[in-house]
């Protein structure tokens, strides 16, 4: 079950919320990533499997401050449901010789374990 992690972390400028952001996306486990609170000072993480503890070490050891607001279990909801892929339509004219093409699924991929920061595929 995803959890909802709130950190408060001392944020000087956009470049530390930046930097914040990008140390608890690459985390393993990561869901989303927000930040949150009336000076922009709370870093929401949501995911499944991620440790709270290490986390907020690791933003320590880069930013100076950080500590646990809260750590809750995220209610799953029955709307959230996962879209059916569907495949790309060809629009036209196929001869009766060649067949259509096979249909084309677009799939996002995500590597859990990044070598070097971002990899898109």
């Amino acid at each position: 079950m995803p959890k909802k992690i709130i950190i408060k972390v001392e944020v000087r400028n956009e470049k530390c919320r930046s930097k914040a952001m990008k140390i608890a996306a690459v985390r393993a486990g990561v869901i989303s990533v927000s930040i949150e609170g009336e000076g922009r000072d709370q870093l929401v993480v949501t995911g499944d499997g991620v440790d709270s503890v290490e986390l907020t070490n690791v933003l320590r050891k880069k930013l100076g401050h950080a500590t646990i607001v809260s750590v809750q279990d995220e209610k799953p909801e029955e709307e959230k449901k996962e879209e059916e892929v569907k495949p790309i339509e060809y629009v036209g004219y196929y001869s009766s010789y060649y067949p259509p093409p096979p249909p084309y699924y677009q799939r996002v991929v995500y590597d859990p374990y990044p070598s070097n920061g971002f990899i898109w595929y």
